[in-house]
């Protein structure tokens, strides 16, 4: 675990109809499902009274961008998402490649029997914990937290 940052950390898959959100130990050891947040003007506020109830060190936010490593409109929604929430909590994020999270979590869904349609409400919180567990995993071997930190915002939320 050299170099790896001691503390909570919250993972954040952004999408258009929910928000899925996972943590993680203080040691980093697992990342599990918190809930899944429904898309809405109170969606910020709601991922605010976790982050309370948690003590963050920070978001770790999943930046959708393609196969080839492009942006897309869903990428401009993550990372507004993203500032709107640091503004909001001044808790740092940390913008890290999703590729493939959300993917890999109706594998997961569907190799313990679930089908797509029963796993709706929780598929994102699934898509936090692979996301999140990916960026745990990256820093503690590599000794280097994984993705980029937003730059701070001044302006007020």
């Amino acid at each position: 675990m050299t170099g790896f940052r001691r503390g909570v950390r919250l993972g954040v898959d952004v999408g258009r109809a929910r928000v899925g959100v996972a943590r993680c130990d203080p040691d980093g050891m697992l990342a599990v499902p918190v809930e899944t947040v429904p898309r809405s003007d109170a969606s910020l506020a709601r991922l605010a009274e976790i982050a309370g109830e948690y003590e963050p060190l920070e978001f770790v936010v999943g930046l959708p961008v393609n196969l080839q490593g492009n942006d897309t409109p869903s990428t401009d929604d993550a990372r507004e998402f993203a500032a709107a929430l640091q503004r909001l909590t001044t808790i740092p994020v940390r913008l890290v490649d999703e590729r493939l999270s959300t993917v890999s979590a109706h594998a997961a869904l569907r190799s313990s029997g679930r089908t797509q349609r029963n796993s709706r409400s929780i598929v994102d919180q699934v898509a936090a914990v692979v996301l999140l567990q990916h960026a745990i995993d990256t820093e503690k071997t590599t000794g280097t937290p994984a993705g980029s930190v937003m730059p701070p915002t001044e302006e007020p939320a």
